[in-house]
């Protein structure tokens, strides 16, 4: 009778061991692949998405403003047909918003331990791309349109050929923001982490 007593501590004694090893596990797996620097990460992409995309935004629409604005005193008449540069730089500003508020819905603040290192490492890059790209847009519409439109009130008839530069322009921030969003899909979720890691017989954590 004795013995059968003691059996039966031992196994509800290595049941609780073992409960407390598995638990111990999970949260050293969470603490391990989600640590709450992560979030910095994806505040950084949030960050950089939308200050690069805005720069590249306000110096094309400067830069093509000056043009428009030294164009329209000898020829007024061709302000609003100009004033594509400026409308195509403003889109890349809304590049960035787009990326920034997809990246900052993701970040999860309703527990500890709840955004991956995995997770912010991918807004970061998903951030950077949008927004860099959106810069050297910027640029090159900023740059192409000055001197278009200055050169159009000269010949019209290289407002064809402007306009073909400035969409080739363009495009680059919408390669940007197409691998933006692909990157701000790839997630890792903190809970999947935590159900697959398990406590072994000898006290050890396996994922």
């Amino acid at each position: 009778m004795r013995t059968t007593f003691a059996l039966a501590a031992v196994i509800v004694a290595s049941a609780i061991t073992y409960a407390s090893s598995a638990n111990l596990c999970e949260a050293a797996a969470r603490k391990e692949s989600c640590p709450p620097s992560a979030a910095f990460f994806g505040f950084m992409g949030c960050a950089a998405a939308l200050v690069f995309a805005c720069l590249g935004a306000a110096y094309g629409t400067a830069k093509s403003g000056v043009g428009v604005a030294n164009m329209g005193v000898l020829h007024h008449e061709m302000v609003m047909k100009s004033i594509i540069p400026v409308v195509m730089a403003g889109v890349l500003g809304i590049y960035g918003l787009i990326v920034a508020v997809l990246l900052a819905s993701g970040i999860k603040a309703d527990d500890a331990y709840m955004y991956s290192s995995y997770s912010g490492f991918s807004a970061l890059s998903a951030g950077l791309c949008c927004g860099l790209a959106g810069l050297a847009a910027g640029i090159a519409i900023g740059i192409v349109g000055d001197a278009g439109v200055r050169a159009n009130a000269r010949q019209p008839k290289l407002f064809v050929g402007i306009i073909l530069i400035l969409i080739f322009a363009e495009a680059l921030g919408l390669y940007g923001l197409i691998v933006a969003l692909i990157l701000q899909s790839n997630k890792l979720e903190c809970d999947k982490i935590a159900d697959s890691y398990f406590a072994t017989a000898t006290g050890g954590c396996v994922g």
